[in-house]
């Protein structure tokens, strides 16, 4: 006997590869790419014009207590969690549940935001688990120079 076949990801009008659950506020002009999880089931805030690079995953819950506990601890954990305007986030980068994201801030790829950081407007983020490098605001004032040269 074959096991059932998978169900098909809901339909979302970011991407039709990405799966987004729950009811996240997500703002204008933001790009979601394909083999992303956008997790609204305990409370999220994307701001405007971010994009979320492929296979990234923005998780506002966790399940990690009620199984490490042998669901003595039932209750799955949730916590609100916050990306700024005009935050670009890596491929493969995951923002843990309750993290907060400063606006014109880059999580690199591959990065991991740990549950309840605060990361500062304009901060490049980076590593696992992910520490704040430098921050970029002199960079994103001369790359938008630039722009209008």
């Amino acid at each position: 006997m074959e096991p059932p076949a998978a169900k098909p990801l809901p339909p979302n009008p970011y991407n039709p590869f990405a799966w987004v659950a729950g009811n996240p506020e997500i703002g204008e002009g933001t790009w979601i790419g394909a083999f992303t999880l956008i997790d609204g089931l305990g409370g999220l805030k994307i701001g405007r014009g971010c994009n979320i690079s492929s296979g990234a995953q923005i998780i506002s819950h966790s399940t990690a207590r009620r199984c490490v506990t042998e669901r003595r601890h039932p209750e799955v954990d949730h916590k609100p969690t916050e990306v700024g305007d005009f935050v670009f986030v890596g491929a493969n980068a995951v923002i843990l549940m309750g993290a907060k994201v400063g606006d014109h801030s880059i999580i690199a790829a591959g990065a991991v935001v740990l549950e309840d950081a605060v990361i500062p407007p304009y901060s490049l983020v980076a590593g696992v688990p992910a520490r704040i490098v430098r921050d970029i605001r002199a960079e994103v004032e001369a790359w938008s120079k630039e722009a209008h040269a």
